[in-house]
């Protein structure tokens, strides 16, 4: 009902394996072209460590649908959702809502809590007794892909 597709497929598992990738020691600037990339010397960078805190309760989702897009998520777009953070204020949660999968920005106010959309014309979740509304897990981070 509230899901409007935001979450397509089940939950992915992320694995504890390791992935480093260089990081290059130089800032990115629009119009200035540095030499290449072999002119800066970097040091390696552990991308599972970058993104998965808590590896046993971490997992990957695809966000389906725009409701997310002013908080930077998109169609497509790969979440990771840690299942031990404690949702509170102000975290982007994955919620089950009358057992589907959506992501909204966790906010609470007067003793109210809300699940907003990042889109204006989607309606807030109130969370209230008459909905069976779950907090699953904390989303730490958004992956996205440009080109394959």
């Amino acid at each position: 009902m509230y899901s409007n597709r935001l979450l397509a497929g089940m939950p992915v598992p992320i694995t504890a394996s390791s992935i480093t990738l260089s990081l290059l020691d130089c800032a990115v600037h629009r119009g200035i072209t540095p030499s290449t990339a072999q002119d800066f010397s970097g040091k390696q960078l552990d991308i599972s460590a970058l993104l998965v805190e808590h590896p046993q309760s971490t997992c990957l989702l695809r966000v389906a649908g725009p409701s997310m897009q002013e908080y930077g998520m998109v169609d497509g777009d790969l979440i990771v959702v840690d299942r031990a953070i404690q949702a509170r204020h102000g975290h982007i949660v994955v919620a089950i809502v009358d057992s589907e999968f959506t992501v909204k920005y966790l906010y609470q106010a007067d003793g109210v809590t809300h699940l907003k959309a990042g889109d204006p014309s989607c309606p807030d979740i109130v969370l209230k007794d008459e909905y069976a509304i779950e907090i699953w897990g904390v989303v730490t981070s958004c992956i996205k892909r440009f080109s394959k």
